[in-house]
C-alpha cells in the first residue's frame, strides 16, 4: 500500500434561489509515518489558479493507517467564480519527505458537478466512516458507494451490539443523493463516474459500541461483494473513559510551578476524564492547611475548564506540608468521602494513610467508584491498609455501580508477595498488565530511594486495580511524564489509561 492514497473525490453543485455554490471533498488514506505531518490538496479550477487546500485528520483506520479529509465550499458571487472542472494532486509531508499521489504521473481530474468518484478498485465502499458515536446520537447514517456497472440489486448492513453473539441486518435504499454528515443534509450524486449511492440509518439505542460490515448482493445469488474494512469490520463506539494517575512528590520538585502547568497541559491534551493524584501538598499552617496553595487546586485552575475536585490530607509531610490525595473529574461527582485505612490516624505519623473515594456517572458507561490511594510499604502496614480498602470498595460495589477502580501509589513492586496477594487472594486485576500483556513490567524512575536499595528490574508501584466484579477493562495503558512526552514532573512517572466496557473478543463476519 502506498504512503498516500486518494480514495474518493466529490464535486457537486448546489443551486438555490439565492445562491449557487460548488462543494469539493477529498478523502485520503495515509500511512502513519510520524507525529508531525501535513496532507494537502494542490488544485486548480478552470481559471488555472493554483491553490492549496489543507486536509485534516479524520480518524484512524488501524494501528498503521489514518483517514484524512479536505473540504472547500466555493460560492458564486460578483467577486468569485466557481471552480468548474478541477485538476489536482495530493501531497503528504512527513519526516522531511514529500509523498505524492497522482494519476500515473498526471494530475487527477474531477468534472464539475460529477458527483462522487472512487479512486479505489473495489465494487463496494463505505463512505465517510467515523469511529465515534457523538453524545446523544441516536441514529447512525450509513452511506455506501457501489459500482453501477455491476448487477447489484441489494445492499445490506450486517451489524451487532453484542460482538456478533447476535446479528442484525438492515437493508439500504438506492439514492440519487448521499448523506452529508457535516451539513446534516442530503447532497447530490449525479453519478457521472458510474457510482451509485445506497443509504440507510441504524438505530443505536443505549449501546456503547457496534460492529458492522456491508454486503452488496447481485442478481446472481452466489455472487456477493463485501466491504468489511479489510477483514477487521467497522467499529463505532462512544468515547472511552480516560484516567490518569500521578504521584506529585509533595512540592519537592525543582521548577515546581512550571511542572504544575505542564501537568495541566497533559491533562488537557490527553483529554483525561478523571485524574487521581497522590502526595498532594499544601502548606501545613499549624494543621489548618492553605487550600489556595494546594497542588491539585493549582493544577485544576490551569485547565481550560476546571474539573470537579475531591481532596483530603492524611498526615504531615516533609515537616511542612499537609500531604494527601485528590481526584479531579470532568464529570460531576455524585458522592465522595475520605477514610483512614491505616491503623494510625495520627496526622503526625507518616504511616497514617487516608483514601479519597468519588462516585462518578460516566456517560454511556455508568456509575464508577474511584479510590485515590497512597498506601504504605509492605513492612509498614500495606496488608492491613489494603484489606480495609478492599472491604470498603466491596461494600460500595453494588448496582448500579459498574466498576470500582483502586488508583494510585501502592508502594508494592509487581514481583512482591504483596502484589501477588492483591491479584490472587483479592482477585483484583492490574489494569496496566491487562492492557500490556507483552510488557507488563515497565521500569520506574531511578531517582526514587526505594530503587537505590532494591535495584530489581521491576519497579512499578503505581497501579489501577479493578475490583473483580468490575465491568470495565483498560484497552490502553502507558507511561506519561517521561523524557519523551511532557518531561519529568515528579520522582514517579504518571500512567494514562483508556477504559471500555468488558466484552467478548470481536469476531469477524
Amino acid at each position: 500500500m502506498p504512503e498516500i492514497q486518494l480514495l474518493y473525490v466529490i464535486n457537486v453543485m448546489n443551486r438555490k434561489k439565492s445562491y449557487v455554490q460548488q462543494e469539493l471533498t477529498f478523502y485520503l488514506l495515509i500511512e502513519n509515518l510520524g507525529f508531525h505531518k501535513s496532507v494537502d490538496i494542490l488544485w486548480s479550477g478552470e481559471d488555472g489558479v493554483q491553490q492549496t487546500l489543507t486536509a485534516t485528520f479524520h480518524c484512524s483506520k488501524n494501528a498503521t493507517h489514518e483517514f484524512w479529509c479536505a473540504k472547500t465550499l466555493i460560492k458564486l458571487d460578483n467577486e468569485q467564480s466557481l471552480a468548474g472542472n478541477i485538476e489536482f494532486v495530493c501531497r503528504y509531508r512527513v519526516n522531511n519527505t514529500d509523498y505524492i499521489a497522482n494519476d500515473n504521473g498526471k494530475p487527477y481530474r474531477s468534472e464539475a458537478d460529477s458527483g462522487l468518484r472512487l479512486f479505489v478498485d473495489t465494487p463496494v465502499f463505505h463512505i465517510d466512516y467515523t469511529p465515534t458515536i457523538a453524545n446523544k446520537q441516536n441514529f447512525l447514517p450509513i452511506t455506501v458507494a457501489v459500482s453501477s456497472t455491476l448487477p447489484i440489486n441489494q445492499v445490506t448492513v450486517h451489524w451487532t451490539t453484542d460482538n456478533w453473539l447476535t446479528t442484525r441486518k438492515t437493508q439500504c435504499l438506492f439514492k440519487h443523493r448521499y448523506w452529508d454528515k457535516e451539513h446534516n443534509s442530503n447532497a447530490r450524486n449525479p453519478n457521472q463516474y458510474h457510482v451509485s449511492i445506497w443509504h440507510t440509518w441504524l438505530r443505536l439505542g443505549q449501546t456503547f459500541r457496534i460492529h458492522y460490515c456491508i454486503s452488496a448482493e447481485t442478481t446472481q445469488e452466489e455472487l456477493v461483494y463485501w466491504d468489511n474494512n479489510d477483514g477487521a469490520n467497522y467499529t463505532l463506539a462512544h468515547e472511552p473513559l480516560k484516567v490518569m494517575i500521578l504521584n506529585l512528590h509533595c512540592y519537592q520538585e525543582d521548577n515546581q510551578d512550571a511542572k504544575l502547568t505542564q501537568i495541566a497541559k497533559a491533562i488537557d491534551e490527553l483529554d483525561v476524564d478523571v485524574v487521581c493524584f497522590q502526595e498532594v501538598a499544601e502548606p501545613w499552617n499549624n494543621g489548618d492547611g492553605d487550600w489556595e496553595q494546594n497542588a491539585a487546586k493549582l493544577i485544576n485552575q490551569r485547565l481550560p475548564t476546571p474539573y470537579h475536585v475531591a481532596n483530603d490530607f492524611s498526615h504531615l509531610g516533609f515537616e511542612r506540608y499537609r500531604e494527601g490525595v485528590a481526584l479531579l473529574s470532568r464529570y460531576p461527582i455524585i458522592h465522595s468521602e475520605a477514610r483512614y485505612v491505616s491503623d494510625s490516624e495520627d496526622t503526625y505519623n507518616i504511616h497514617s494513610r487516608k483514601v479519597v473515594m468519588a462516585q462518578i456517572d460516566i456517560p454511556h458507561i455508568g456509575f464508577v467508584n474511584f479510590f485515590t490511594a497512597h498506601l504504605s510499604w509492605p513492612e509498614n502496614g500495606f496488608a492491613n491498609q489494603f484489606n480495609r480498602l478492599n472491604d470498603w470498595a466491596s461494600a460500595l460495589h453494588q448496582a448500579p455501580v459498574v466498576a470500582s477502580l483502586l488508583c494510585g501509589d501502592f508502594n508494592i513492586a509487581q514481583t512482591s508477595d504483596s502484589y501477588q496477594q492483591v491479584i490472587e487472594q483479592y482477585q483484583y486485576i492490574d489494569q496496566y498488565a491487562q492492557a500490556n500483556t507483552d510488557n507488563p513490567l515497565p521500569y520506574g524512575p531511578i531517582t526514587h530511594p526505594y530503587r537505590q536499595i532494591n535495584p530489581a528490574t521491576d519497579y512499578r508501584i503505581d497501579y489501577i486495580f479493578a475490583h473483580p466484579l468490575s465491568e470495565l477493562a483498560a484497552t490502553q495503558a502507558y507511561k506519561v511524564f517521561t523524557e519523551r512526552d511532557y518531561g519529568r514532573v515528579s520522582d514517579h512517572y504518571g500512567y494514562f489509561f483508556v477504559f471500555e466496557p468488558l466484552s467478548l473478543k470481536v469476531k469477524k463476519c
